[in-house]
């Protein structure tokens, strides 16, 4: 839209004889519109196709974003413990499930809501914007951003699995409670990167 309008305006000015003056014109509008034009790369889409970012919009508490893929069994699994540790947070804490399946569709993403009986809010991530801000690699992965907008943790959410297929009885390191509790605290989390196991973002491309 930005280099549209500047060109228009661009060939106004040449048709007024003063090159010089167009270039400065269009340089000024192009620099005006490219934060309008970042941010709209940076963010997603809620599940009625508003642009957000959530952890702009929430900058004065932590957010988290956890990211899943309905066809993912482990994201599937991991349901009912994002719905809990989220219930536990819900006061002082911002939750989103994110999508990052281009093929997914606002009305997949509300069916498995509700499959899954999750109260947290599901946005679309078709352009992988968040999943670069969160430097997320597979689903379901978790990203912790503390209430200034910085990213403090991204990992799995616990150990259940030691690879994919492959998992123990029960967790026995609770990294995605631990982030938020620091971020909560104002404290870094003891580990500030954990490999998750899961299905991989990549072939989402």
């Amino acid at each position: 839209m930005a280099r549209h309008f500047g060109s228009k305006l661009n060939r106004r000015f040449r048709n007024l004889g003063d090159p010089v003056v167009a270039c400065f014109i269009s340089a000024l509008l192009m620099l005006a519109f490219t934060p309008l034009i970042c941010a709209a790369q940076q963010s997603a889409l809620d599940l009625d196709g508003k642009r957000v970012n959530p952890v702009k919009s929430n900058a004065s508490q932590p957010v988290v974003l956890v990211f899943v893929r309905e066809d993912c069994p482990i994201s599937a699994r991991y349901a009912p413990v994002i719905q809990r540790i989220s219930d536990e947070h819900s006061k002082d804490a911002r939750f989103y499930l994110v999508f990052p399946d281009k093929t997914e569709s606002a009305a997949d993403v509300r069916e498995y809501l509700r499959e899954f009986r999750y109260s947290i809010p599901g946005l679309r991530d078709p352009d992988h914007a968040l999943v670069k801000e969160a430097d997320v690699k597979v689903t379901p992965e978790a990203a912790v951003f503390n209430a200034k907008g910085a990213l403090v943790y991204h990992g799995r959410i616990d150990n259940l699995y030691e690879s994919f297929g492959r998992s123990r009885s029960a967790a026995t390191t609770h990294e995605l409670e631990d982030a938020v509790q620091s971020a909560l605290t104002g404290h870094v989390p003891p580990n500030r990167e954990v490999a998750a196991v899961g299905c991989y973002i990549s072939d989402l491309q």
